[in-house]
Formats: structure tokens, C-alpha cells, sequence
């Protein structure tokens, strides 16, 4: 069956005032417009940003636009870009989604499009792709984009428009160039009289492996076995990053890298063992004409081994461990540097913020080697910038626009200083207007109109002389989940920041006996602890990295440092930034977390007479309820049916033969198990089973935390693959390609509502981009996968979506489901009838869960800050 995509409604007329885009300003950076974009420019990532804190206030502002002089300033995202680093892109831009904000999406063929703010929330770069030829309002060409963008915008990024002389925010392209392609950076560093790792450029068809043994031999390093790091001259995000051992190695590896379509020239460095790397954002305070630039409290990373079979013996800071959850990398803000070591990475950063030409901020990176320096050649370096008494310091990379995920560099080493996401991203952008005298009366609106709001907020909490409803976000525990309850909570409670009539608290629950004991000991009868969080420590990768931050955050001589270079770096941002009316000054306070014995956190939660929203991804499952079995199959009169199972204790799968076992459970369940490798799994208590090494193909699977009491076993059940099309000669437009012969689809659900009320969301397919099962990575992190909500009516008519419906809320409410909860299940296309695989009353509420597709297909759409609130006011409600 061969199925078109639905044509949707466009998107209405495009009205922005500002184009606001982080990441990389690389593309086209000395492009002309009317020139078609060369290959080897399409290079980049571009990223957006989390605005929707920035921009809670502009439906307000729309409404009181009317009483001030002047139009405040709006704002634009543009997102994607060809690189690998879309995702990224994606992941920084979703939370944008105020009506104000007009969005525009660059797909990997350099196809320009204006798109609506509920699509910020497709889960990944092909889920944006599929659906843009249906949704979104597209431009002939780049140059028919940049005119666009020339006549409806106050000040956007400089590729696309530098050329037609249109404000800009970031640095001017010709500094880009220099700054972001790695070699050509180190030259000017070198120049500049700092130190710099040792390197060798190969190009495309240029490789002399002779000239390569002969760099090795000149660095003293092994040419049969020295060790090096192999990386693409302008990739960002790791992307590429390799470690070789000799110039053969080397050489293959940098081949490879350009065979790939990476890059077309790598960079070969000497590989600085024993260093610590480290990472910076600068924030440019100056006046127009005058930089000056303030380094944050800069962070270090802390890579951490690993004896697991399936995690690579280098540490090195690659793509996986800088944006997924992973126990392999820590990072401290503050580093765990000598002071002096520290107060050189900053005056360095700002020497070369100035020296480079960087405008607004930026985020630099490089690695301190403690005293005695081997890595480096000593007569070369004699004199250099980076020569402490205590080992040497060396900046590597220059990142002109960082990313800005929720919990990226730039917010946490931010709220380090007093800034929350939205003070940052107000100071960075009132900055870049300041440098325009045409922008200043949209800037001078916007700030009036600001502290118009605040004041009529202030006012009004007044007169109703009530106090801030009190809400605890809860995350953590020590379930295989537990990351993506971070994400989860860390989402959650961002979204409830913009509300000024709540006052939330973030907090982790964690062992009494710490995490790194987990994989060692059953959790029966172990203490649980909660941890009541400041901001800056939310905003971490890992729960293991937040409670140990939490325990770095109180010991007195990290306190001490902290405070101290806290007080200096603020001292130097409030000095300079006070000189402009637009300053409001900071918003986060400087608080320490404060850990609670678990009973001694639910007093403190009932002396405060708050409403908890828990987020702890302990799902209570249909799968775990065995009770349940027979008690629901008196619904299958209604449409609701459940899959046959057989519960097997551990011990008995760990004692008894994987064989025979098998063999029982096939002539149970008719079906076929990888049980041995399983059953090794559990016995040697891995974190983690490596990707495919079951018979289906899938991706990482994480496995318990201790070995659960007893195993659910239950036949798969065969569905067809929804195949996404390629685009033929003939056809511009893709499509879903479903055979249709076995009438079972797998669906998300989610349910919202009152005990005994529960309505049913639109449910949701997922179009898998690789692998039988969904990772955690194409659940949660953005990683894969297509959503389509609802399934298209050419695979499910409207009558068996109705039917579905039906049949979860009767499933919802006959299990007594309050509040919010999400049901999977399979549905059978032709008549509706659901098939239960789980109930999940604590499900994900990531950035990127489906959960969030379904809630902006409804109408009117309903986004994820009041998709929330939604949530915590039923509870309220049944607190009330």
C-alpha cells in the first residue's frame, strides 16, 4: 500500500521581527545570496534554543503592545542544517514554542522552510523531513529565503544575510571562517603566542603517509604505535572524533573520515595523556563599539572508565558521552584546577573572544595538563600563554554558538552566576540589539514592556494577598529509566518556571547507600534519601552526576572556591552590565541543595502543604500487576484484550537450562527467545546488553539495576513495517509504504483526566528507523524515529480511531487511572480492538515524548508549559 501524506493546513502568514540562531555560524558564511550553496559549505548544524522561558511573557506583551510607544522585539528560530548535528539542533530549539516565534527548518538538502512552533516537537531530523512536505510553507531557493528574511526580520544570524546588510547576532562570517575550521584556528593561536597541541592536516586526495611519519618522528612520537586523535577540521559536537595508534592508523582513519562525507580535511593531534579537558562560555558585556568580554566559571570533564566489554577502552569526549545520558563522563563547575590554573583559562578565553573578532558569546574549549607536561615539545612552547607553575594550559576548540539544550554548558555555567535560561538568553540578545541604533527602540519596547508585566504581576499578587502554590518535581530512583526521569523532571520543572504563581522545587531521590553500589546488592530494605536541588545542580546528564554535584556542592573547601569565584565573576557582569537600562539583574540566588531522609522529605512536603508531581520512571506496569490478568479479560467484550504470559522467578531462569526453559516457553507461548544471552546478562549484573547482540536487530538495552525477583515472558507480536519511501526521479514527495496483511499496529496512548473520567489522547505510531523494538534513545532522547499522530486514515479509518479511543478510556477508567498516565498497546486497524502490552502511570514527559505530539493535536493545540499545568491543576483539584 502505497500512502500519500495528508496536505494539512499551512501555517499562517509569517510576521517575525527576529531571527535568533545558535549554533555554529558556519554555513554560507561568505556566500553570496544569489550564489546556490557549493557542497562542501553545507557543513553545519544550525541550533536553536530553549526560548520558551525567554518568551513566556509575549502573548502578554502582544496585548500591551498597544499602550507603549514603539514595537517590542520579537523573535525567530531557525533550526536543522545537513550536518550530523541536526539533532542536536533539534533538541536545543524545542522548547520555542510561543505563538510569537516564527520558526524556520533547513533540511539536509539546504531546502528552506517556514514551520509552525508545535512542529519544534518532531522527534528527530527525519521526523521533521517526512512531515515538512505536508506542514510547512517552503521557499524556492536560499535566496528567495534570505530575501524573506530581509524584509520581515529586525536582526538575524549572518550567513543568510550579512551580505544584504541585515543586523546580525554572533560574530561577523569572515572571523567565523578563521575561528571554526580547527587547523586554521591553531595556526592563529600559535601566532598569538599560545600554546597549541601539536598537529597535522590531511586533506582530500593530498595524504603523503611519508610526511605523516615524518610529523610523527618530529614530535618524538611512535610512528608504529603513537598515539593521536584523528578529527574533522570543521565538524562540531565530537562528531568524527577518533583515537589511532601510529601513522598507518592514523592515515586510515583520517581516509575514512573523508570518505565518509564528514569533513574533506582532518586534523591529526598528538593525544595529550593525562590531561583534563575543559570547556567555557564567554558573554561579550562590552559597548558597541568596544568588547568586552566576561568568562563564566568555566567546567571540566571528568571522563570516567569503564570495565564493561561494550564501552571503548579511549576516553574521549565523544558525540555519545556529550549529549546522552551516560555514567562514563562528570562534569564540575567550578574545575577541580589549582585557582591560578583557572584564572588563566579565563584571561585566555577572553584574550582570544577579543583577538579573534567574537561578538555577543561564544564557548571555548581545551585541556590542562598537570606539571610534569609530557605531551607537548618543550623548546617550542618556552615563553608561550598557558605556562603555569602547575602544568599547562591549551585551548583547542572555539564553538561560536554553543548548543543550547536544556541542560547544555551555556545554562549550567549561567545559573552558576545568577542567570536563569531566560536572563541569559535576554542579556545575549539585548547585547547583539545594542549594537544596532535602528534596533533600539524595538529593544527599548520590549524592555518596557517587561517591567510593565512584572509590575502589574507584582500588583496583582497583592491584591489577592495569596502565597505561591508550593510544587515538588521528584526524579531519580534506581530503576533502568532513571535517566530519563532526569530528563523527564528536569523538563517538567522548566515548564512550571513560568508560572509566577507557583514556587517549584526540584529534588532527587536517591540511595542512602550513594549509586556506585547499585550493581552490587539487592535494593531491598536500602535507605532512600531526597536531595531538595538548587538550579544549577538540575541541570546535569546523569543522575549519578547530579547526586554526586549534590555532595561536591557541600563539601567546605569546594564551597569555599565556589562562592569566591562566583562573587568575582558576577562582580565583573554586574559592574559592566548595570550601564544598560535593559538589565534586570540576576534571578538566581545562590543556594546549596539540601538532602532529606526519605520519611523526613514527606513530612517536609506535607508541612509546606504541597502537591508532589512525581517523575521517578517506577512505572506501575499492566505487565507487573499480575493480579490483573484475569480481572481484565472480563472487558474483552468491550474490545480490550491482553497477550498471554508466563511468569518465571530469576532464580529458576539463573538454575534451570536456558534449553528446556525455551522449549517450555515456546510450546506455551508460541514463540522463540534469546534467553541464554539474557539470562548471561542478568547473571553478570550488566548495566547495559550491547546493540544487536540478540537475534532481531535493536539498539542498547539497559537492564536493571539489581536482578528483578521474577521475568514476564510473552509471545512478539508480528506487525508490518511502515517504511518510509526515498523521493523517485519522477516524485518529489515521499511516502509510507504498509503492507497491511497483519491487521495489528502498535500504539501510544496517553490518557488525561478525573478517576472515572479519563479521556484518551490521539494515539501515535512510531515509523522505526532501525531495529524490532524502540530503544531508550528513540523513546526519550530524540535519538530515532517517526511520529505520526494520529495514524494516517488510509492505515486506520476514522471509525477504528474512535473505536481505539474507546477502548482506552474504558480500560483507563476501569483500572481506577487519575491524572495522567500512557497506554500501550496494539490496535487492530480494521475494527479498533486494542491488544494491552503496558500501563505506565509515571510515563516520560521528556522534551521529545510522543506524549507531547498528542497534546498539540488537539484543538486548540495544547503546548507543553500548559500541557503541565493541566496536569498538576487535576491535582489540586483532587487535593482540594
Amino acid at each position: 500500500m502505497l500512502i500519500p501524506l495528508a496536505h494539512l493546513p499551512r501555517p499562517p502568514p509569517l510576521t517575525a521581527s527576529a531571527i535568533f540562531r545558535p549554533r555554529a555560524p558556519r554555513l554560507l558564511a561568505s556566500l553570496s545570496l544569489a550564489t546556490p550553496p557549493p557542497p562542501l559549505l553545507a557543513a553545519s548544524a544550525f541550533a536553536s534554543l530553549p526560548l520558551r522561558a525567554l518568551l513566556s511573557e509575549s502573548q502578554r506583551e502582544v496585548e500591551m503592545v498597544g499602550e507603549s510607544e514603539g514595537r517590542p522585539l520579537r523573535v525567530g528560530l531557525v533550526c536543522g542544517g545537513p550536518s550530523p548535528e541536526r539533532g542536536i539542533s533539534l533538541n536545543s530549539a524545542r522548547s520555542g514554542e510561543d505563538l510569537l516565534v516564527t520558526c524556520y527548518y533547513i533540511d539536509c538538502g539546504m531546502n528552506a522552510y517556514a514551520i509552525s512552533p508545535a512542529q519544534l516537537y518532531s522527534n528527530t531530523p527525519s521526523d521533521f523531513d517526512f512531515k515538512l512536505e505536508s506542514l510547512a510553507q517552503g521557499f524556492q531557493s536560499l535566496f528567495d529565503f534570505a530575501q524573506h528574511l530581509a524584509a520581515n526580520v529586525d536582526i538575524v544570524f549572518p550567513e543568510l544575510l550579512e551580505k544584504a546588510n541585515v543586523p546580525f547576532v554572533g560574530t561577523p562570517s569572515k572571523n567565523c571562517l578563521l575561528a571554526f575550521d580547527k587547523y586554521n584556528a591553531s595556526l592563529e593561536l600559535n601566532a598569538q603566542g599560545f600554546l597549541t597541541v601539536p598537529n597535522f592536516l590531511v586533506e582530500k586526495d593530498k595524504l603523503a603517509k611519508s610526511k605523516l611519519e615524518e610529523w610523527f618522528q618530529s614530535i618524538n612520537l611512535d610512528k608504529e604505535n603513537g598515539k593521536v586523535v584523528v578529527k574533522p577540521t570543521s565538524a562540531g559536537s565530537s562528531i568524527g572524533v577518533v583515537v589511532a595508534y601510529g601513522a598507518n592508523d592514523a592515515a586510515e582513519k583520517a581516509e575514512g573520515i573523508i570518505s565518509e562525507g564528514i569533513d574533506d580535511k582532518v586534523i591529526i593531534e598528538v593525544f595529550l595523556e593525562g590531561g583534563t579537558e575543559f570547556t567555557a562560555i564567554v558573554v561579550d558585556v562590552g559597548t558597541a563599539n568596544n568588547s568586552e568580554p566576561v568568562v563564566l566559571l568555566p567546567t571540566e570533564v571528568e571522563l570516567q572508565s569503564s570495565s564493561n566489554i561494550d564501552i571503548q577502552e579511549d576516553t574521549i569526549f565523544n558525540y555519545r558521552r556529550k549529549y546522552l545520558p551516560t555514567r562514563q563522563v562528570a562534569y564540575h563547575t567550578p574545575p577541580r584546577f589549582p585557582s591560578e590554573v583557572i584564572d588563566c583559562i579565563r584571561q585566555g578565553v577572553s584574550i582570544l573572544f577579543r583577538c579573534l573578532g567574537l561578538r555577543d558569546f561564544a564557548r571555548i574549549d581545551g585541556w590542562f595538563l598537570p606539571t610534569p607536561v609530557t605531551s607537548l615539545p618543550s623548546a617550542e612552547n618556552t615563553g608561550k600563554f598557558g605556562n603555569t607553575k602547575y602544568g599547562a594550559v591549551l585551548f583547542t576548540d572555539i564553538n561560536l554558538m554553543t548548543g543550547m539544550e536544556q541542560t547544555s554548558f551555556l545554562f549550567q555555567q549561567s545559573s552558576k552566576v545568577g542567570f536563569s535560561h531566560s536572563r541569559i538568553l535576554r542579556t545575549v540578545v539585548q547585547h547583539a540589539c545594542s549594537r544596532y541604533p535602528s534596533l533600539v527602540p524595538c529593544s527599548n519596547a520590549w524592555t518596557a514592556l517587561s517591567r510593565k508585566i512584572q509590575a502589574a504581576k507584582q500588583a496583582e499578587a497583592i491584591q489577592k494577598g495569596t502565597s505561591k502554590k508550593k510544587v515538588f518535581v521528584i526524579f531519580g530512583g534506581d530503576t533502568s529509566e532513571r535517566q530519563v526521569s532526569l530528563m523527564s523532571g528536569t523538563n517538567v520543572w522548566l515548564n512550571l518556571q513560568g508560572f509566577d504563581d507557583l514556587d517549584v522545587t526540584p529534588c532527587l531521590l536517591t540511595s542512602g547507600n550513594g549509586y556506585s553500589s547499585f550493581h552490587n546488592q539487592n535494593m531491598n530494605g536500602i535507605s532512600r534519601d531526597v536531595w531538595t536541588l538548587p538550579y544549577s545542580l538540575v541541570l546535569r546528564h546523569t543522575i549519578e552526576e547530579v547526586n554526586a554535584a549534590c555532595i561536591e556542592a557541600i563539601d567546605p573547601e569546594r564551597m569555599e572556591l565556589t562562592s569566591r569565584l562566583r562573587d568575582q565573576v558576577m562582580n565583573e557582569l554586574g559592574q559592566s552590565l548595570s550601564k544598560y537600562d535593559w538589565f534586570a539583574g540576576f534571578d538566581i540566588a545562590d543556594k546549596q541543595p539540601i538532602k532529606y531522609s526519605l520519611q523526613q522529605w514527606i513530612n517536609h512536603v506535607k508541612e509546606a502543604q504541597a502537591v508532589c508531581m512525581v517523575v521517578l520512571e517506577k512505572m506501575v506496569l499492566f505487565n507487573r500487576c499480575w493480579d490483573l490478568q484475569e480481572f481484565l479479560t472480563q472487558l474483552a467484550s468491550y474490545g480490550v484484550h491482553t497477550i498471554p504470559k508466563d511468569l518465571r522467578a530469576t532464580e529458576e531462569i539463573l538454575k534451570s537450562s536456558p534449553d528446556d526453559i525455551w522449549n517450555d516457553l515456546k510450546a506455551k507461548l508460541q514463540t522463540e527467545t534469546d534467553l541464554e544471552v539474557y539470562a548471561n546478562a542478568l547473571e553478570r549484573k550488566l548495566q547495559r546488553m550491547p546493540a544487536n547482540c540478540l537475534s532481531r536487530a535493536h539498539g542498547v538495552i539497559e537492564m536493571p539495576v539489581s536482578p528483578p525477583e521474577s521475568l514476564i515472558f510473552e509471545p512478539f507480536i508480528e506487525t508490518d513495517e511502515i517504511i518510509i519511501s526515498t523521493k523517485s526521479v519522477d516524485d518529489s514527495t515521499r511516502h509510507l509504504v504498509w503492507k497491511g496483511e497483519n491487521k495489528w499496529l502498535e500504539v501510544t496512548v496517553g490518557v488525561v483526566g478525573k478517576r472515572g473520567e479519563m479521556l484518551s489522547l490521539n494515539p501515535s505510531i512510531t515509523v522505526k528507523e532501525s531495529g524490532d523494538i524502540l530503544s531508550l534513545e528513540e523513546k526519550f532522547q530524540g535519538g530515532t524515529g517517526i511520529n505520526l499522530t494520529p495514524p494516517p486514515s488510509t492505515i486506520m479509518s476514522e471509525e477504528a480511531l474512535q473505536k481505539c479511543k474507546s477502548c482506552i478510556e474504558t480500560l483507563a477508567n476501569t483500572l481506577g487511572l487519575e491524572g495522567f498516565s500512557r497506554i500501550d498497546a496494539f490496535v487492530n486497524v480494521q475494527n479498533g480492538e486494542i491488544l494491552l502490552i503496558e500501563v505506565n502511570t509515571v510515563p516520560g514527559m521528556t522534551p521529545s515524548t510522543v506524549l507531547i505530539h498528542q497534546a498539540l493535536t488537539e484543538k486548540p493545540p495544547i503546548y507543553p508549559h500548559k500541557f503541565f499545568r493541566t496536569l498538576l491543576d487535576l491535582a489540586f483539584a483532587r487535593a482540594n
